[in-house]
């Protein structure tokens, strides 16, 4: 290996310094540059000085080596420090015996410092060692290199042998696939022969049952021509029959609306004789009654119930005929409070009209106090079998539904759902079964 080639205008020589020998002198130049004044310090080595010393002989390798070639004070205050550091070296290098002990580099080194005589022979001996010592180290490596790539050669044969037995086995392996599978191809053709046999033979099945299809789809179509002349027969003679009945029967609804004629005469001049009235409404749509009807729900047994029992109600309802009045809001403010009053009065009409399909005989209506809003509700929908009645303007529905309890004739079962303890107590005194609301609102969950 050449170093760089550093001309030595001291001498006018130039020998060109091996890296080893070069590093080194390297080495002493920083040394001596680190102790150098400020005044003594090369201005180009002035930068050089500021690097850290780790960095110094690295990255000011050019300047220094520079810096002893062309500076003769430069070199000579290395000099100097070579022979305080080093003196038993240089005494040795002096008197031309050597130091057999220390390397070629630093001999060589010192010697080119202090340009002792014979100092270019040191520097070509270093040299010569450096590449004895670069072509043992190249040796070496070859070696190694040889070592390594006939190791792996080795394993490259044995990985090749094993490659090339799996290789033997797979082929055996895929032939004697291809022997199963030239097996199962030949029986497939055969399977696939038969099914050709059997689709043929299907088909001239399907041909024929499609013939005979066709031959009774044509009978059937001539046997439904002869069946609609048919119908249109009988169509005919039954249109021919029904005008004879439409006849006869005038005949004798002439003489049944002669008849009623006579008995509505009869009816009317009975009415008449005995001073009845022409009209007959409904005891709840009257506002007068009478006191002192028998209770219908003796002996019922529900006393013994809880007020909040749904059974209460369904025994109510089982009365024949019963009248059944619920005091609207005073079962939803306590069911449904949180709801507004039109969705009150919905929810509790809804249940209600569930009840009237469970118990068809009974009477049902709701009455709503029409205090208990701004104006009178409008757009109302009863269920089917559910009268819905709102009290007069300054009218409590209390009053209300006591003035319908007392229009019911007497011996009719009128039963009142309501938990206000003077309504309950005068619809009792009228003649009323009081039942509580909690017993309506249970029994309309279980609607």
């Amino acid at each position: 290996p050449v170093g760089r080639r550093a001309p030595v205008r001291g001498d006018g020589v130039s020998r060109p310094l091996p890296p080893g020998v070069r590093a080194r002198v390297v080495a002493l130049a920083a040394d001596t540059l680190a102790e150098l004044p400020d005044n003594e310090v090369p201005a180009a080595l002035a930068k050089v000085r500021r690097f850290t010393p780790n960095r110094r002989s690295r990255l000011g390798a050019g300047p220094l080596a520079a810096a002893i070639q062309t500076d003769q004070v430069f070199r000579g205050r290395v000099a100097e420090r070579v022979r305080i550091s080093m003196p038993e070296l240089v005494s040795s290098l002096e008197s031309g015996v050597g130091a057999p002990a220390a390397p070629p580099d630093d001999m060589a080194a010192v010697a080119y410092v202090l340009r002792l005589p014979g100092w270019e022979v040191l520097v070509g001996t270093a040299a010569k060692e450096s590449a004895e010592l670069d072509a043992s180290a190249r040796l070496a490596e070859v070696d190694e290199t040889s070592r390594r790539l006939t190791d792996q050669l080795a394993a490259t044969r044995r990985e090749a042998r094993v490659e090339a037995d799996a290789l033997r086995e797979q082929v055996t392996a895929a032939k004697a696939e291809a022997d199963h599978t030239r097996r199962q191809v030949r029986a497939s053709g055969d399977r696939i022969r038969r099914a050709e046999a059997a689709a043929a033979a299907s088909v001239r099945a399907a041909e024929e049952a499609r013939d005979a299809a066709v031959a009774a789809a044509r009978d059937a179509e001539t046997e439904t021509k002869r069946l609609k002349i048919r119908l249109a027969e009988v169509e005919g003679g039954l249109a021919q029959a029904r005008r004879g009945v439409r006849e006869a029967r005038a005949v004798d609804d002439a003489r049944l609306r002669v008849l009623l004629d006579t008995l509505a005469a009869a009816a009317a001049g009975v009415r008449h004789e005995l001073a009845l009235p022409t009209g007959v409404g409904r005891p709840a749509d009257v506002a007068a009654g009478a006191n002192g009807r028998p209770d219908p729900f003796a002996g019922l047994g529900v006393r013994g119930m809880g007020e909040a029992d749904p059974q209460l109600v369904d025994e109510v309802l089982a009365v024949p005929g019963v009248h059944l009045i619920i005091d609207g809001y005073n079962v939803t403010k306590r069911g449904y409070g949180s709801l507004t009053l039109q969705a009150q009065r919905a929810r509790l009409l809804s249940g209600v009209g569930a009840l009237v399909g469970r118990s068809p005989a009974s009477e049902i209506t709701v009455v709503f106090d029409a205090t208990a809003v701004a104006a009178r509700p409008v757009g109302v929908v009863a269920p089917r079998g559910v009268r819905v009645l709102f009290s007069a303007e300054g009218e409590l529905a209390d009053e209300q539904i006591v003035r319908l309890v007392r229009a019911e004739p007497p011996g009719r079962p009128v039963a009142v759902v309501t938990s206000d303890r003077e309504v309950a107590d005068t619809a009792r005194a009228a003649g009323a079964r009081p039942v509580p609301s909690p017993a309506l609102l249970a029994r309309l969950e279980r609607v």
